[in-house]
């Protein structure tokens, strides 16, 4: 059984992220131009995405009130102005998506670049073995963990940046169609102003604790489990580079011993990140199941007192799931994060070998 480390950072991994972001900004200072132009996309993107995103809950209420109403023409006039609607929303989602790409595939160019240059400069590549331990398969941090590292950073950025606009466009739905409630303690009428409001906030947070808890190991499994993967690939490679030393028995019964044990520490690991994930699920998925229903349930009092149409109930219950949608940006992207943090630690520690190697060179 594997002993997992505590899931608060330590100096040492604040160190590493340091060391990343300052090679990122070092990276991005190359290319601010063309960096500045993607971000002020994207975030026309996202405002475009938000009002469009809005008039759909508008659409949302205008439409079951007219079928409460039963009213046909209204309906029929609502289903023509949901095809524009429908359609500018499909084209900002892939707008985004070719906004989000590029500038990762930017970013990852750049900063490959950057470190590339570094691990040959000087022949270091030949240096860097021995030299401290985390900086092992150096070929796999350049080409597998700076893509992981720059990818995510970006998705998430824009994911929060969403998150933050949409949670306070529609708390103001939520506090006006919402209103108050009004309920009765004891023959006490105890009204409460905002009321999903601060429903919204009690159970986003709810369940981000819980996803704090559930996979407060997964970065550090995440971790662990890159690493026997860069640790079985250069043992296959050795393989088919190791030419001589295959020439004997012994020389190959080692060689392949040393792939098997490998490969075992790959699927222990492998065991262990799907359980981390399993536990993490069952939040994620719950939440997808409960948000919606529990957002029902505290409109339906209004509904049934007459104090709220079927449109608003709907178009309540639907901002609802948007703003806890929003609030649970950690709950949608909490295994994302920590497979950036591992990708991130690993980049970092290949860079900060380099700054050792290179602060031993003799000075010009």
């Amino acid at each position: 059984m594997y002993l997992l480390r505590r899931s608060h950072r330590t100096k040492p991994e604040k160190r590493l992220l340091a060391r990343f972001w300052s090679a990122a900004f070092q990276a991005w200072r190359q290319e601010t131009r063309r960096i500045a132009t993607l971000a002020a996309f994207l975030i026309l993107v996202v405002l475009l995405q938000l009002f469009v995103q809005v008039l759909l809950n508008m659409w949302n209420r205008n439409f079951f009130d007219a079928l409460g109403r039963k009213e046909g023409h209204v309906l029929l006039r609502q289903a023509e102005l949901f095809l524009p609607l429908a359609t500018a929303s499909i084209l900002l989602a892939a707008a985004s998506v070719w906004g989000r790409m590029s500038a990762q595939r930017l970013w990852r160019e750049v900063l490959t670049r950057r470190v590339l240059a570094r691990w040959l400069e000087k022949d270091r590549f030949r240096q860097l073995t021995d030299l401290m331990k985390g900086s092992e398969n150096p070929e796999y941090r350049i080409a597998v963990d700076t893509r992981l590292a720059t990818d995510a950073p970006i998705d998430m950025a824009v994911a929060l940046f969403t998150s933050l606009l949409t949670s306070i466009t529609f708390f103001g739905v939520l506090w006006t169609v919402g209103g108050d409630i009004t309920f009765v303690v004891l023959d006490t009428k105890i009204t409460v102003p905002g009321y999903l409001v601060i429903g919204v906030i009690v159970y986003s947070g709810s369940i981000s604790g819980l996803m704090l808890l559930f996979g407060r190991h997964l970065t550090s499994v995440s971790e662990r489990m890159s690493q026997t993967e860069a640790e079985f690939r250069a043992a296959v490679d050795a393989v088919r580079t190791q030419n001589g030393t295959l020439e004997s028995a012994a020389g190959f019964t080692a060689m392949r011993q040393a792939m098997q044990i490998k490969l075992q520490a790959v699927l222990l690991w492998w065991r262990e990140y799907c359980w981390q994930l399993v536990r993490t699920t069952l939040v994620s998925q719950g939440n997808v199941l409960l948000a919606p229903v529990v957002a029902w349930l505290l409109c339906v009092p209004k509904y049934l007192a007459g104090a709220m149409s079927l449109g608003e109930l709907t178009q309540s219950a639907a901002a609802f799931v948007v703003v806890q949608s929003a609030f649970n940006w950690l709950v949608d992207n909490y295994q994302r994060v920590a497979d950036w943090e591992s990708a991130a630690r690993r980049v970092a520690t290949l860079l900060l070998a380099l700054d050792d190697l290179e602060a031993r060179e003799p000075k010009p």
